[in-house]
């Protein structure tokens, strides 16, 4: 079954960086556009950044546009999210996703 693991989330101070890491197995990874969503508390869940199924093509949320970068390496079926430069607003439970399935999500927390 179509199975996506979320991982590198944690506790960073604002202006700091986080690689998040999305494991994905079931299904052909390399033939799916792949997406990051989040959701802060409170708040509806929301688009981060989407990717194409080869990387060549990508799409940013306003607020990540030049501080966060999408990218997936399909020899290994796995999907990034590098975030820099983050900001306390960027507190959320980071999800991966492909068509309708979902990872579990990974906390991350910007505070100092």
């Amino acid at each position: 079954q179509v199975q996506l693991v979320e991982s590198g989330g944690g506790l960073v101070q604002p202006g700091g960086s986080l690689r998040l890491s999305c494991a994905a197995s079931g299904f052909t990874f390399r033939t799916y556009g792949m997406s990051w969503y989040r959701q802060a508390p409170g708040k509806e869940r929301e688009l981060v950044a989407q990717i194409s199924s080869a990387g060549g093509s990508t799409n940013y949320a306003d607020s990540v546009k030049g501080r966060f970068t999408i990218s997936r390496d399909n020899a290994k079926n796995t999907l990034y999210l590098q975030m820099n430069s983050l900001k306390p607003e960027d507190t959320a439970v980071y999800y991966c996703r492909t068509a309708n399935f979902w990872g579990q999500g990974t906390q991350v927390t910007v505070s100092s």
